[in-house]
C-alpha cells in the first residue's frame, strides 16, 4: 500500500518528460520550416539546453530524432547542424515527391469526407491570410504543411511521415536554392488541387500536383549563403 503514491506521481513525471521532448522538437522543427534556423546552422547542445531549461541529454534526444528524419545532420566530433541538402539530394527529394504525392491525392479522394474538405480549405485560408500579410515565414511553413495535411487526411501514416520529412527538406532547399519564398509554393495552385479533390477528379488532381511540384523544382537556383545565427534570439522571442 505504501508504494501506490509513488506510482501515481511517476506517471505524470514521465508524461511531462515526453511533453517537454515534443515541445522542444516542435519548436526547432518550426524554426527550420520558417527559415529562422538556416541550413548549415550549428545547433549547440549547451546553448539549447540553457535556452529550453533542460539537460543536454534531453537536447541530444531531440537532435537524434531530427537527425533520424534527415532534418538535422550529426557530424562526429563536431556536433549537430541543420541539414544543408545538396543539389543531388534536392533532385532526389523531388523524384520521391513525384512518386508519393499522386498516391496521396488518389487515396485522399478515395476516402474524402466533407470534414476533410473543410480541413483543406481552412488551411488554404491560413495560407491566403499569410500572403495578404506578406508573412514570408508563415507562407513557407504553411505551404509545406498543406502537403503534410493532405497526406494525414489520406489516412496513411507511412505516407504522412514521409511527406513531413520531404516537405521539411524542401523548405531547406527553398532557402538555399529558390527564388523569393512568396512564390516558392503558389497558393493558387493549392486551390486548384483542392477543387480537383473536391470534384473527385483523380486524373486532374494528380496532374495538378505534378505540375505544382515541377514549378517548385524549376524555380530552384544555386544561390544560397549561410548567416551567423543567434539561437537565443530565435527561441526567446518566438
Amino acid at each position: 500500500m505504501s508504494t501506490s503514491p509513488a506510482r501515481k506521481t511517476a506517471v505524470p513525471t514521465r508524461l511531462q518528460r515526453e511533453k517537454t521532448h515534443d515541445d522542444i522538437y516542435e519548436r526547432i522543427y518550426v524554426a527550420i520550416l520558417e527559415h529562422r534556423l538556416h541550413p548549415g546552422t550549428k545547433l549547440v547542445e549547451e546553448r539549447l539546453a540553457e535556452i529550453f531549461g533542460v539537460s543536454r541529454s534531453r537536447i541530444r534526444e531531440v537532435l537524434a530524432r531530427l537527425a533520424h528524419e534527415q532534418i538535422v545532420e550529426i557530424v562526429p566530433q563536431r556536433g549537430a547542424y541543420v541539414a544543408k541538402p545538396t543539389i543531388e539530394q534536392a533532385l532526389d527529394v523531388f523524384e520521391a515527391r513525384r512518386l508519393i504525392e499522386p498516391a496521396v491525392v488518389r487515396r485522399l479522394i478515395d476516402t474524402l469526407t466533407p470534414e476533410k474538405l473543410v480541413r483543406l480549405r481552412q488551411h488554404q485560408g491560413l495560407e491566403m491570410d499569410a500572403l495578404r500579410r506578406e508573412d514570408r515565414r508563415a507562407v513557407v511553413r504553411l505551404s509545406g504543411e498543406f502537403h503534410v495535411l493532405a497526406a494525414e487526411l489520406a489516412g496513411n501514416s507511412a505516407l504522412a511521415r514521409h511527406m513531413r520529412e520531404l516537405t521539411t527538406l524542401t523548405c531547406l532547399m527553398i532557402f538555399l536554392y529558390d527564388a523569393p519564398t512568396s512564390s516558392s509554393c503558389r497558393a493558387d495552385e493549392h486551390s486548384q488541387i483542392i477543387e480537383a479533390i473536391s470534384a473527385r477528379d483523380v486524373a486532374r488532381a494528380e496532374r495538378l500536383m505534378l505540375n505544382h511540384l515541377e514549378h517548385i523544382e524549376k524555380g530552384m537556383n544555386l544561390d544560397g549563403a549561410i548567416e551567423e545565427i543567434d539561437l537565443e534570439a530565435i527561441f526567446k522571442n518566438a
